[in-house]
């Protein structure tokens, strides 16, 4: 079968002076028709410029359907698409369809070209974006498909792993007759389908390993800063500490975002007037920290950092060792839950922390409450509304503009598919296997198949026990630490902490992790980027 998801876009069309620049980072090759240049699989591969030769793009037969040809490029083209970038293996592969030259430019080159060449960068990258957009919507999703019970929390973790990565992926609910038809033990599900072989009880890390997205660092490289926490503020530190140089990896315990992912729609963002959602700036954020060639893993959790012999050391929850000069800690916060019966049954098959169209598929057209009073659960309420939802905001106190941006508490007044109910609160869940109910002390039992919590959240902090912390758990930075604090090892640099140092040298933090943090998408992007200024200064000897 043949097909193309070759456009303009990803097709470029190069000059003669593009190409000759191009064409500088690579290492010619004479090619026969008939060679793999990469096969589906591959953990190392390169962009290839195709000088003389011709070279077709495939998806590979898999166990329930035949080969694809996704297109064929020919002279002055390139393939690739983006997992060249995220480190990715091989989904595709590229097969010589006629004898001539090319041009093998391996990811170290492909790095160095984008670092040094801005306007070759902005091509390729341009590129190999528009064709990662291209093939989530053709033959090519079906190199990552995942099977599982819509309901199941499980599931949903694993598809919200790889839309938060951009991964290029499917997803089937299952129903009886589709278990029944193709074999499926219902115990063996979520499956993860990976060039078609079946990976049973599927978790977003066994799918990172068999993709080539766990840290995989050699035992004695050390790195110039490891960002921990793919929030705003974390993104921001890496792309800063990236673009200025520093070798730099990103670590998150479930993928880039935060809660900032979570948010359907962000208003007061500098340079976006008419909103952007979470997901979208995020994307782009991570598509940046690409560019730079930041080394983005997830899920990869830190679970201790240790100063050893001079350098710290992150160790992960699988008890690799991350080796590096400098860390900034941008965990963000994990979110609150209600002390009701149930609740751990229900996450992620009715209750839920964030309100994007993953969640809204789960509830569309059904009844929805909204927990909060923050501006975060009043846009959760105005998309799901949006979204054909009946929603129900539950709010604790008597003013809903309390905590809450004016111009958002009067669009919900104003909005007749939600009703703000103030003084309540939510008292017991009830359900089957998915949320069905939920009671409302001012109402009573009414009809609900998803529960929406934006009740805050607290630091994710207690992993940093060495760290000086607050009362509440979180950390201390600069001069918010007490001296009394300090020991011996600050008496031998003969220096105070750095702003956004924390209690521990050349160890930062930023974001809603930090003590006096304000909690905004914004206010993170500045001190992550802030805190990276620090790293330098610490990494040359500065004082304060």
């Amino acid at each position: 079968m043949q097909t193309t998801y070759l456009g303009p876009d990803q097709l470029p069309a190069l000059t003669d002076a593009q190409w000759e620049r191009l064409i500088t980072f690579g290492v010619a090759e004479d090619v026969t028709a008939g060679d793999y240049l990469a096969r589906s699989g591959d953990r190392e591969y390169d962009l290839v410029l195709v000088d003389t030769a011709e070279v077709e793009v495939v998806r590979d037969s898999l166990w329930w359907i035949g080969e694809t040809i996704l297109g064929t490029l020919g002279p002055r083209t390139f393939v690739g698409e983006l997992s060249l970038l995220n480190g990715q293996g091989a989904f595709l592969s590229s097969r010589v369809t006629r004898d001539g030259r090319i041009f093998r430019v391996s990811r170290a080159s492909l790095r160095r070209l984008m670092s040094e060449d801005d306007e070759l960068c902005d091509l390729v990258l341009r590129t190999l974006w528009h064709r990662r957009e291209s093939l989530r919507k053709g033959p090519a999703a079906l190199t990552l498909k995942f099977v599982g019970e819509e309901s199941s929390r499980e599931f949903h973790a694993l598809r919200r792993y790889a839309e938060r990565l951009d991964l290029v992926h499917t997803a089937t609910s299952s129903t009886p007759a589709h278990l029944a038809l193709h074999e499926i033990d219902p115990q063996t599900l979520p499956i993860a389908y990976i060039q078609g072989e079946a990976l049973t009880n599927a978790t977003p890390g066994l799918v990172a390993d068999r993709l080539g997205l766990s840290y995989n660092g050699d035992a004695d490289e050390v790195v110039d800063l490891v960002v921990i926490g793919g929030g705003p503020a974390g993104l921001a530190a890496a792309i800063y500490g990236a673009s200025e140089g520093l070798e730099t990896v990103l670590l998150d315990a479930v993928a880039p975002g935060g809660q900032a992912a979570a948010t359907s729609r962000i208003e007061n963002f500098l340079g976006f007037p008419f909103g952007v959602s979470g997901s979208e700036l995020i994307g782009q954020a991570s598509l940046q920290a690409l560019k730079f060639g930041v080394r983005v893993y997830a899920p990869c959790e830190a679970v201790d950092l240790q100063t050893v012999n001079d350098t710290l050391e992150i160790t992960l929850t699988d008890g690799r060792i991350i080796h590096a000069r400098s860390a900034i800690v941008t965990s963000g916060a994990s979110y609150r839950r209600l002390p009701l019966d149930r609740w751990s049954d229900f996450e992620g098959a009715g209750i839920y922390y964030a309100a994007t169209q993953l969640e809204l598929r789960h509830v569309m057209e059904s009844p929805v409450v909204v927990v909060g009073g923050a501006n975060s659960a009043g846009q959760a309420a105005l998309f799901l509304a949006a979204g054909g939802c009946p929603v129900r905001l539950v709010v604790r106190g008597g003013d809903l503009r309390a905590r809450m941006s004016t111009y958002l508490a009067d669009r919900l007044v104003e909005d007749s598919r939600i009703e703000v109910v103030t003084e309540a609160s939510v008292t017991a869940l009830d359900g089957g296997s998915s949320l069905e109910r939920v009671c409302i002390d001012r109402l009573g039992e009414v009809d609900a198949r998803g529960l929406f919590c934006f009740i805050g959240a607290e630091p994710a902090t207690t992993w940093l026990g060495s760290l000086e912390r607050d009362t509440a758990g979180f950390l201390r930075t600069g001069t918010d630490i007490p001296a009394a604090s300090l020991g011996s090892t600050w008496a031998r640099l003969g220096r105070e902490p750095l702003p956004f140092e924390t209690s521990l040298p050349r160890v930062f933090a930023a974001g809603d992790v930090r003590r006096g943090s304000m909690k905004r998408v914004a206010a993170a992007v500045g001190e992550g980027s802030s805190a990276v200024a620090s790293v330098h200064r610490a990494l040359a000897g500065l004082t304060v």
